[in-house]
C-alpha cells in the first residue's frame, strides 16, 4: 500500500509549514451530520487531508480556498478514471455506490482534447441566447407552481418536494428531452448515485435501472427527435456509425453518460441550491427583508449561498498523474481527490473573519461552488438565472414563509457529495394577490 496511506507518523507526509500530517486517514461522516464542523476541522489539519470515503475508498480532500484553485487548473491532476491507481489495482469495491459518477464517459470525467470535443458538443445548449430564451418559461414554471401552492390547506408544506423540486426537474428535463412520464422514475434513480449508504445490491440494482431509463429516452429521441439536447447528441453520434467518438464525433458510452450527467447536474444541485437559499434566508431575517423590499439583488444572495453553503460538498474524484507536490503535502501518482467546496467557501484565509457569516450584502465573493479553469459548470448561467427567479418569484407570492421546524432540527442528506436537508418543512402564510 502507498506510503501516503500507512498509519505510521513517520510515513506521512508533511503538511504546509513543517507541521507533519495526521498519521491515518479522516473518515468522513457518511450521514453529513455536521458539515461545516466536520469541514473546519479538516482545513484546520491542512490544505490536503487524507480522507476515507464510505466503502474504504481513500483520497485527498483539497480543504483551502487557494490550494482547491490550484488542483483545478493544475494538468498534473486528470479527472479520468485510467490514472487511479487504486481502480487499477482492483482495490475500489466493485459495486462502490459513485462508481456510476467517477467510471461515467462524459465531460466530467474527459481531459484536453477530449473534453474540448464532449463540451463543443454540449455547449449549443448553453448559449447566452438560448439560456436568455429560457427565461420566460422558467418564470412561467415557477407562477404555476405557487399557484397550486396557493391552493394548499394552512398547514406545514415541504417546500423541497413542493418547488425546489419541481421547477429546476421541469426545466432540465425540457432541456434534454425527456418527456413528463419518466421524470420522476429518472429523478429517483439519479439522487441515489449521491449517496454512499447503498448496499452494493442495492448500488447495483439502481445502476441498472438507470441504464435501461435512458435507454428508454435516447431510443425515444431517436424515434422523435426535437428542438433538445439528446436529439442534438443523438444527431453527432449517427455522424460516427463505428461508434469510435473520433473528431467531433461522439460514441454510445459518451452519449449514455452526458445525458446522464447533465440531469445530475442540472437538477439535484439546483434542488439543493434553492433549499439552501431559503434556509440562509430564514436563518438572516434582515438580508431577507432587504432582498424582498429590492434593496438587495437576488442574484447576491445566490452568490452567496454559493460560497456560504455549497450545494456540493464533496466532489469526486481527480488524479495525480505524477507524483507532486502541492501546499506542502506531496501526493503520490494515482492518487485520487476530492474538490472539497464547501470547506473551500468558508476558509478564513481567503475570507477573514467574514468566512463563516452569510452576509450577501457585502462586497460579491469569488467563490468555486461552480468550479474553476477548464471544468468550470457549463450550465452556471442557468442555474443562477433560475436560482433568481425562484427565489423573487417564492417570496413575492407568499411573504409570510416562515420554516415549521426550528432549523437545526432538519435532517442532512445522508450523503458526503451534496449538501442539503432531505426537507423543509415551511408554513406558507398568506399568500399576496
Amino acid at each position: 500500500m502507498d506510503s501516503a496511506w500507512t498509519d505510521t507518523p513517520a510515513a506521512c507526509p508533511v503538511a504546509h509549514g513543517g507541521d507533519p500530517a495526521p498519521p491515518a486517514s479522516y473518515r468522513l461522516d457518511p450521514l453529513g451530520r455536521d458539515r461545516h464542523g466536520e469541514n473546519e476541522r479538516l482545513r484546520a489539519i491542512g490544505p490536503l487531508v487524507a480522507v476515507e470515503l464510505p466503502g474504504g475508498v481513500r483520497a485527498w480532500a483539497v480543504t483551502r480556498y487557494r490550494t482547491l484553485q490550484t488542483v483545478l487548473t493544475d494538468p498534473r491532476v486528470s479527472k479520468d478514471i485510467r490514472h487511479w491507481a487504486a481502480w487499477n489495482r482492483g482495490e475500489v469495491p466493485g459495486e462502490w455506490p459513485l462508481t456510476a459518477i467517477v467510471a461515467v464517459r462524459a465531460m466530467t470525467t474527459a481531459d484536453g482534447a477530449g473534453h474540448r470535443r464532449l463540451r463543443g458538443l454540449v455547449s449549443q445548449a448553453f448559449t447566452p441566447r438560448r439560456i436568455e430564451a429560457l427565461r420566460p418559461r422558467i418564470v412561467s414554471l415557477a407562477h404555476d407552481l405557487l399557484d397550486r401552492m396557493a391552493q394548499l390547506p394552512p398547514e406545514p408544506v415541504d417546500l423541497r418536494e413542493v418547488f425546489a423540486y419541481p421547477l429546476p426537474l421541469d426545466v432540465i428535463c425540457e432541456l434534454i428531452g425527456l418527456p413528463a412520464s419518466l421524470r420522476h422514475r429518472l429523478h429517483a434513480l439519479t439522487h441515489a448515485l449521491v449517496r454512499v449508504s447503498d448496499t452494493p445490491e442495492s448500488a447495483a440494482a439502481r445502476r441498472e435501472g438507470l441504464d435501461r431509463m435512458l435507454g428508454e429516452l435516447i431510443a425515444l429521441r431517436r424515434r422523435e427527435p426535437g428542438d433538445d439536447l439528446t436529439s442534438a447528441l443523438i444527431a453527432a453520434r449517427a455522424a460516427d456509425p463505428d461508434g469510435h467518438g473520433d473528431g467531433e464525433r461522439l460514441s454510445e458510452q459518451e452519449l449514455f453518460g452526458t445525458v446522464l450527467l447533465m440531469f445530475i447536474a442540472g437538477h439535484e444541485t439546483m434542488l439543493n441550491l434553492i433549499t439552501n437559499t431559503v434556509r440562509a434566508l430564514f436563518a438572516h431575517p434582515a438580508a431577507r427583508a432587504s432582498a424582498m423590499r429590492g434593496e438587495l439583488p437576488w442574484s447576491a444572495v445566490v452568490e452567496e449561498t454559493l460560497r456560504w453553503d455549497s450545494p456540493v460538498a464533496h466532489f469526486p474524484l481527480r488524479y495525480a498523474t505524477e507524483d507532486l507536490e502541492i501546499d506542502g503535502v506531496t501526493l503520490r501518482q494515482g492518487d485520487a481527490i476530492l474538490a472539497s467546496y464547501m470547506a473551500a467557501g468558508r476558509d478564513p484565509a481567503e475570507y477573514g473573519e467574514r468566512a463563516a457569516r452569510f452576509d450577501p450584502a457585502a462586497a460579491a465573493p469569488r467563490h468555486l461552488s461552480l468550479g474553476h479553469g477548464p471544468h468550470f459548470c457549463l450550465g452556471a448561467p442557468l442555474a443562477r438565472l433560475q436560482a433568481e427567479i425562484a427565489l423573487a418569484a417564492l417570496f413575492e407570492r407568499f411573504p409570510a414563509l416562515t420554516p415549521a421546524v426550528p432549523l437545526a432540527d432538519l435532517t442532512p442528506m445522508p450523503t458526503v457529495v451534496t449538501n442539503s436537508t432531505e426537507r423543509l418543512p415551511v408554513l406558507l402564510g398568506e399568500p399576496a394577490v
